[in-house]
C-alpha cells in the first residue's frame, strides 16, 4: 500500500514530467522559414535546394516519387496517385497555408516519406526539400 508521502512524491514527479514534456514539444511555427530553420539547426548543415528538388522528383526504390502526386513542380494542384484526390499546391508561395504548423508538417513528412522512401526522412532531407519548395516563386 502506498503511503501518502509516496503518493505526493509520485504526483510531484508526474507533474514535473508533464511540464518538461510539454516544454520540449516543438511550438507551432508561423512560417515555412521557421520550420526550415528548425530542420537546418537539427541537421547541423545548410539546406541545399537542388538536392531537395532531386529528392522530390526521383523514385527511391519504391513505386512513387513525391512528384507522382504533387507534380514535378508542385505549384499547382496535384492528384493522389491511388485515390485521385486533389492535393492543394505544395509550394508555400502558391499555397500560404503550407508549412505553417510544425506538427502537421511532421505528420505529412512521416506519412509521405514512408510511402515514397520506405522510411522516415532525415532532417537534412526535409530541410533540402522544404528549401527547394520555398525557392519556387510565381
Amino acid at each position: 500500500m502506498l503511503t501518502s508521502r509516496c503518493l505526493r512524491t509520485l504526483c510531484a514527479l508526474y507533474v514535473c514530467c508533464v511540464i518538461v514534456g510539454v516544454a520540449g514539444l516543438p511550438a507551432h511555427a508561423q512560417s515555412p522559414a521557421q520550420i526550415l530553420s528548425g530542420y537546418a539547426a537539427q541537421s547541423g548543415t545548410a539546406p541545399v535546394p537542388s538536392r531537395g528538388q532531386q529528392f522530390f522528383t526521383m523514385r527511391h526504390g519504391r513505386d512513387w516519387a513525391c512528384a507522382s502526386c504533387h507534380g514535378a513542380k508542385p505549384i499547382g494542384n496535384g492528384q493522389h496517385a491511388a485515390t485521385g484526390k486533389t492535393i492543394a499546391p505544395l509550394a508555400p508561395a502558391f499555397n500560404p497555408e503550407r508549412f505553417t504548423d510544425a506538427a502537421k508538417t511532421e505528420k505529412w513528412f512521416r506519412r509521405n516519406c514512408g510511402d515514397v522512401v520506405g522510411r522516415e526522412c532525415t532532417v537534412s532531407e526535409k530541410a533540402d526539400v522544404l528549401s527547394w519548395l520555398m525557392s519556387l516563386r510565381p
